[in-house]
């Protein structure tokens, strides 16, 4: 692991432009490896904090606005009128707070459930107030998971957190080729 200290090294401000990117592309795995980062010393926890909390609302709020141009086509006002859309608009927005925050913890139900509130014309300030108290929630824990974890390992933590946080993108990304490709099983078979 010495070439990615080396490369910290060189280049100290890589890992903010990672921690800022990385909700774009697998959102869990972008909080687990700033987690990690943060303690393992590689860069600022505050800053890291910061900037992942800014990453996560970025890439979750316009999936807001993927929902709300469906309302620009024809297609999608005369759906929005159907009477089980309308059924599934009203539990949703009546519920607003607690479905954003509990899709925060359940896998698969954050990025349908941000297209629909922009969908179904939830208030976007609200839907924002949410995303980003949910976002501090789950990072938050995340920090402290791997704070406590760094400070019962110690200096260990330095030498095996980067590991851990590789071990864990590689995980997410298995799991989520392989549930893919599972998914597509099912769905030949059943049409076979």
């Amino acid at each position: 692991m010495e070439w990615l200290t080396e490369l910290l090294a060189a280049y100290p401000w890589g890992i903010y432009a990672l921690v800022a990117i990385a909700p774009f592309i697998q959102e869990d795995t972008a909080i687990i490896s700033a987690a990690a980062a943060a303690a393992a010393g590689a860069g600022s926890p505050q800053l890291l904090f910061v900037i992942l909390i800014i990453g996560l609302s970025i890439s979750d709020l316009w999936k807001y606005w993927l929902g709300r141009a469906g309302h620009t086509h024809e297609w999608g006002r005369k759906f929005a009128q159907k009477p089980g859309v309308e059924s599934a608009r009203e539990k949703v927005v009546n519920r607003l707070g607690l479905s954003l925050i509990t899709a925060r913890f359940v896998p698969g139900t954050r990025i349908p459930l941000y297209i629909a509130c922009g969908f179904f014309k939830a208030p976007f300030w609200k839907v924002a107030i949410f995303v980003i108290f949910s976002a501090i929630l789950y990072a938050g824990i995340a920090f402290a998971a791997f704070q406590m974890l760094g400070e019962m390992a110690g200096e260990r933590i330095h030498k095996y957190a980067p590991i851990v946080a590789i071990g864990v993108v590689v995980f997410v990304i298995t799991y989520l080729i392989v549930s893919a490709k599972l998914k597509g099983r099912l769905k030949n078979e059943q049409e076979n």
